[in-house]
């Protein structure tokens, strides 16, 4: 029997489901770098995540193989990385392997110099040749063959690739003009609308991902009056949340749809994606009133407060695509399965209802989905839905991912507190509150450097620029949504660390901090993929904070951040859809609201409208000059340093705010 290996001891449960491979994994770190270097071999590094479902093909192929495992042994010191705790080495060897192929994606099959330089890698490598890919065994021959005759020529690609990849990831270069935000704008609905799919909404075909920020870029220019965006965002919508990539029984979305009609997703569920595509369910909710739209938030939400929680506190990276018995096998239905449920015709309604059909659309199971536009429920497929999730929970349950990611954690808590106000939800606010100040305890060390992740009473990894930024996001939220005060000090107080760690020279950001480990690249985070780039959640959060606390540095710091893009945003301002926010927030205000004391119905008049560009403050009086001089019972709206005469009733604030009456 084998012993586990160093991974054993792992905070991480990804890198601890590979403690009984007979690879000799080493986790990354000074120890596994020394050891390549006194042996003088390569370093064999795999990146994954616990959700993944071809690292775990991977695994079971080749790290599970003895035979595989003796090759590395002899040839190389094998690394394994968990890219949720480590997204700079992630972003680093990511991107050499983009570099290098062209492509990339989990998992990542990295080979590097012992002191950290790429010089070969790619993605999955099956067991054996297949005629595109070669085999793993294959693979490791090479590159032995090549570290032991071709060392020269292994060293100048190394220093090749790691130039290349310095270049990819170097950050914006001197600050050019700034495009206006109309023009931006209107360059990303053009871009949009040329990839649209105007049958099945969101853009290109498979596999489609929710590509949130560029949607929400999208619907604000819908709630400013552009009627096409509108329907674009609103058919999106629809289509996603009728589609399989929808749970339809606990909530919540898996992470993208293998085709490009939403129908069969891979079925892995991260926290990040319900944190951004609750938020945009919220903001259609809030544009157009349409009660589905509240319905796919409150569910979400539900999901995550019922099903992600972690053990110690905080809520859960991720839950698995895969059960014991294979991909999807938890969530999909057969005719047969409903009828032993239900009896023949609750069965048929219920089959009818999800579209479960005889022969199925997965692997011969059905994938249950919805009529294009049709998930509200009446009361009989209520119950029809609630028995077939108390029969799901029965099943062999997807493995999950339990650690505490500080960003992902700090974005689903900003949802949450800007729905609980928005939605009359004081339970969501609590949890909100409790979330935060879980974070600051588990997450943050008595010198006040946070932590990137957390799990079972112990912190891995230095947080990273994102996490700093959701959480002077979530912070701002917090405090906008409970009227606290106290939230806005916090947010303060991570905003200083975030400039201090992570500025880089001309205005941008690092992704690392100054205090972190030294990587042959320190990556940047410039733009947007399934999550904003960390620097465009900076710039927004800044803003909106420094409009608050009266703080022009924090401003002059967002407006270097949006300068020093120029160049990059003006030639692509759909690749960094959340650094328009940015522009178009700076550019419009931001509008200050400010409702001294306040929690009635002036409240109630604006906490539930879309207001992208107003920050909210009320409540406690946080000694910032937004209270200065203000009465209770009154509301203040201000711009630029100007501000209206202030307001008592709410109709009359609606109408100062722009807004049509509902």
């Amino acid at each position: 029997m084998l012993r586990p290996n160093r991974l054993a001891g792992e905070t991480s449960p990804y890198l601890r489901q590979h403690a009984d491979n007979p690879v000799d994994w080493h986790p990354w770190g000074p120890e596994a770098l020394a050891e390549a270097k006194r042996r003088d071999v390569p370093l064999f590094v795999s990146i994954g995540y616990s959700a993944c479902h071809w690292c775990h093909v991977m695994a079971h192929e080749s790290f599970e193989d003895p035979a595989i495992a003796a090759v590395l042994a002899e040839g190389f010191v094998a690394v394994k990385v968990d890219r949720e705790e480590r997204p700079d080495l992630d972003a680093l060897y990511l991107e050499a392997v983009q570099a290098l192929t062209g492509g990339g994606g989990w998992p990542l099959s990295v080979f590097c110099t012992p002191d950290g330089r790429p010089f070969f890698g790619g993605t999955y490598f099956p067991p054996r040749d297949t005629g595109h890919l070669p085999s793993f065994a294959a693979v490791l021959r090479s590159v032995t063959q090549a570290w032991a005759a071709q060392r020269e020529e292994v060293d100048r690609q190394a220093n090749e690739l790691t130039e290349a990849v310095s270049s990819r990831l170097a950050g914006p270069g001197a600050p050019t003009k700034l495009p206006t935000a109309g023009t931006l704008v209107a360059a990303a609905l053009e871009r949009f609308s040329a990839l649209y799919d105007p049958r099945h909404g969101g853009i290109g075909g498979a596999p489609k991902f929710p590509q949130v920020p560029m949607l929400e870029l999208v619907l604000r220019a819908g709630a400013a009056g552009d009627r096409q965006a509108l329907e674009m965002v609103e058919h999106t919508l629809a289509q996603m949340a009728s589609g399989g990539i929808y749970d339809h029984l606990a909530g919540g979305f898996c992470r993208y749809s293998v085709d490009a009609a939403w129908q069969v997703p891979h079925f892995e569920k991260m926290l990040y994606d319900q944190a951004m595509l609750a938020r945009l369910y919220l903001h259609a909710y809030q544009v157009t009133g349409d009660r589905r739209w509240r319905q796919v938030v409150e569910e979400t939400v539900g999901y995550v407060l019922a099903e992600m929680g972690s053990p110690g506190g905080g809520w859960s990276a991720s839950e698995d695509a895969d059960s014991q018995e294979g991909e999807g096998r938890t969530a999909t239905w057969t005719v047969n399965e409903l009828r032993e449920l239900l009896g023949a015709e609750r069965a048929e309604r219920a089959a009818r209802a999800y579209g479960v059909v005889r022969g199925g659309n997965f692997e011969g199971r059905s994938v249950l989905h919805r009529p294009i536009g049709e998930i509200e429920r009446d009361e009989e497929l209520e119950a029809l839905r609630l028995a077939m999730l108390e029969a799901r929970r029965r099943r062999p349950q997807p493995g999950r991912d339990d650690k505490v990611i500080c960003e992902w954690n700090a974005m689903f808590g900003a949802t949450l507190a800007e729905a609980g106000l928005s939605l009359d939800r004081p339970e969501w606010l609590a949890a909100a509150r409790e979330q935060a100040q879980f974070l600051l305890v588990a997450l943050r060390d008595g010198e006040g450097r946070w932590h990137r992740s957390y799990r079972d009473g112990r912190t891995s990894g230095l947080a990273v620029a994102a996490d700093y930024a959701w959480l002077v996001e979530f912070f701002t939220r917090l405090g906008e949504a409970t009227g606290e005060a106290h939230w806005i000090a916090e947010a303060a107080e991570v905003a200083k660390g975030l400039i201090e760690r992570f500025g880089a020279p001309r205005g941008g950001w690092y992704m690392t901090g100054s205090d972190a480990e030294e990587l042959v690249v320190r990556p940047r985070d410039t733009y947007d993929g399934v999550t904003p780039a960390a620097g465009s959640v900076a710039a927004v959060a800044l803003l909106r904070l420094g409009a608050r606390l009266g703080d022009e540095a924090l401003r002059d710091r967002a407006m270097a951040t949006i300068e020093a893009a120029g160049a990059s945003l003006g030639a692509a301002p759909l690749a960094m859809a959340h650094l328009c926010y940015a522009v178009e927030l700076a550019e419009a205000g931001p509008v200050e609201l400010v409702l001294p004391g306040a929690h009635g119905e002036l409240l109630e008049a604006v906490s539930s409208r879309f207001l992208p560009f107003a920050l909210l403050a009320w409540g406690d009086d946080d000694g910032g000059p937004l209270f200065s001089g203000r009465e209770p019972g009154r509301a203040y709206v201000c711009r630029r340093n100007t501000c209206l005469a202030p307001l008592a009733e709410p109709d009359a604030l609606i109408q100062a705010l722009g807004l049509a009456p509902r």
